[in-house]
């Protein structure tokens, strides 16, 4: 009896003690950014844009953020255009590694290009990954600083004259969607996003469900405590889908219907709750992240055809 009682208590330890260090090593492997994570893909490079930025004539440009971390971005110019394209990138990316849309903006819609580096990534300060909450704000900084950049050029045009176009791909799809709900401001004309999710918690369970076979949120409400400790948020404030029910700010929706890693369903949700006006691109036997690749020129005319009707006027 007193074995059976004590192997009992041992089993409920060493229980009790995996249960506190689970949240502990995926805060490490998930959230903390020391280095690049461990077998991350780091997505946004279609194969028409590699390479591209390296023969721009580009430079590195630096900002503050919000909450002291000084945050870098490429910029490349489109002779004396004043609209620009800023670019949120993916989970475990950099900004680089959108060269291939920055492409497009560039070239096929005049455009200058910004592609900042996410805290944590890249060349940006930070130790840690905010999955699009801290990040929106951060684009909000870059806006700010592409309408300085405008105002400061020789023979500038008024404020009102910079437009602002947001793109994300991924991570980066629910950056621009969270800064939706946010005071853009009036240069900020249009939002394209590609296949970000509509909670963080929700694309978590998801997560679990494919790499582990449970769907259960209890590993992920004390992984979200912890970050909120650590990081500053929690995984339900995350929440593009609340925030696109404040957004005044056409946008383009854009998901693959193959897209297993973020569920299809998603951006009909996303889509239902936005409160701009909006349109939704949905690409037939398209993976995650893999819309442009799939089409090139259909995405492209989609994105003109969306520029057409609710910038350019």
């Amino acid at each position: 009896m007193i074995l059976a009682v004590s192997v009992f208590l041992v089993l409920v330890l060493l229980a009790g003690g995996f249960l506190l260090y689970l949240p502990r090593h995926f805060y490490r492997t998930l959230i903390k950014r020391t280095s690049p994570p461990a077998g991350a893909e780091a997505l946004g490079q279609p194969a028409a844009g590699e390479n591209w930025l390296d023969t721009q004539n580009h430079e590195d440009v630096f900002i503050c953020s919000h909450d002291g971390l000084r945050l870098h971005a490429c910029y490349a110019a489109s002779g004396t255009s004043r609209d620009t394209a800023i670019l949120a990138h993916g989970y475990g990316g950099e900004g680089k590694q959108l060269a291939g849309f920055a492409r497009m903006f560039h070239d096929r819609f005049g455009m200058n290009v910004l592609l900042p580096d996410a805290r944590g990534y890249g060349l940006s300060e930070g130790d840690y990954t905010g999955f699009g909450w801290h990040e929106r704000l951060d684009i909000l900084r870059w806006a700010d600083w592409v309408k300085g950049r405008a105002k400061a050029g020789e023979g500038a045009a008024p404020e009102a004259a910079v437009r602002i176009v947001l793109f994300g791909l991924s991570m980066g799809g629910a950056t621009v969607l969270a800064a939706s709900g946010e005071d853009l401001g009036g240069e900020i004309k249009a939002i394209v996003e590609d296949c970000g999710y509509a909670s963080l918690m929700e694309e978590m369970v998801w997560q679990q469900r494919l790499r582990y076979g449970y769907g259960g949120a209890f590993i992920l409400k004390a992984l979200s405590r912890l970050t909120k400790k650590r990081a500053g948020y929690s995984f339900q404030e995350v929440s593009p889908l609340e925030q696109v029910k404040k957004s005044k700010t056409p946008t383009l929706f854009i998901h693959g219907e193959a897209d297993d890693f973020v569920p299809f369903e998603m951006v009909l949700r996303l889509y239902d709750a936005c409160a701009a006006e909006k349109e939704l691109y949905a690409v037939p036997g398209a993976a995650h992240a893999g819309a442009y690749d799939s089409d090139p020129a259909e995405y492209e005319r989609r994105i003109e055809i969306f520029f057409d009707k609710y910038m350019r006027h």
